[in-house]
């Protein structure tokens, strides 16, 4: 496995001082760790990258590291039933995971892959490697070390933390994140939402053409991870009824009552 991607800070912020952000580090010095799950299109992604934004955090898509294994599965040629094979590709995977929320860059083998693991054959093809429970294993190993890599001073937050989204993220992965959320809204709206995303606009025929996606996907992924209701101690946000600027302050509300961080 490669180590986590650790980027200069100093290429960002060449003075070192991050005035644009909050000092998100607490009392004591030590970093801060959300954990965000949920639904697709209930808008993890991009509330989380905000948030991680607003607080000078790291930010971690985990379900951009299945869509990776999946492109990565298909680019050498190994059928996604082989699951046997599938898992053992992925232990061997050579991925690089950006933290940085303005430009959360994913790589494999060397390759930029961001645009191509969005593509509708990846979205189409995502589950079936996703609830290959040998791969979930590994990408869970990597997903926490991952989220413990930002605790280092040297790191890109600078020993700030993370946030980090996707399956399994509240309850598997970070189960003692300092904050941990379910970020949900109702089927329309989470269908109109990646109805825009991928086809420009939410008509009716964009948002069935996208319902596969969403719907299949939730109930395929329900099988292997618990991300419809809250467990205990995971704070839900509903987006039904919110834009994005109020989604992003309704999280960042939570985690400044429940770890003490303001933006």
């Amino acid at each position: 496995m490669n180590p986590p991607h650790d980027i200069d800070r100093r290429a960002h912020d060449p003075a070192g001082t991050r005035d644009d952000v909050a000092t998100t580090t607490r009392e004591g010095g030590r970093p801060v760790v959300v954990a965000i799950d949920g639904p697709s299109g209930s808008g993890k992604s991009t509330v989380s990258r905000r948030v991680a934004e607003r607080l000078g955090l790291a930010y971690l898509d985990t379900g951009a590291m299945y869509r990776a294994a999946t492109w990565w599965a298909l680019h050498r040629g190994v059928s996604l039933t082989d699951s046997g094979a599938v898992a053992a590709l992925v232990r061997e995977m050579p991925l690089v995971m950006g933290v940085d929320p303005c430009d959360p860059g994913v790589h494999v083998d060397g390759h930029d892959v961001g645009k191509a693991i969005r593509e509708t054959a990846i979205s189409s093809a995502v589950s079936a490697v996703a609830t290959n429970l040998e791969v979930r294993a590994e990408l869970g190993r990597r997903q926490r070390a991952e989220i413990a890599a930002q605790s280092a001073s040297s790191s890109f937050s600078g020993g700030r933390g993370i946030v980090a989204e996707g399956r399994d993220i509240t309850t598997v992965i970070a189960p003692d994140a300092d904050v941990r959320l379910l970020l949900t809204a109702s089927e329309e709206a989470r269908l109109a939402r990646r109805a825009r995303e991928v086809h420009g606009t939410d008509d009716d025929a964009a948002v069935e053409a996208t319902r596969d996606q969403v719907v299949r996907r939730d109930a395929d992924d329900s099988t292997v991870s618990q991300f419809l209701v809250a467990s205990d101690g995971v704070v839900t946000v509903d987006s039904s009824l919110l834009d994005l600027d109020q989604t992003v302050q309704a999280v960042l509300d939570v985690i400044a009552r429940t770890a003490g961080v303001h933006a």
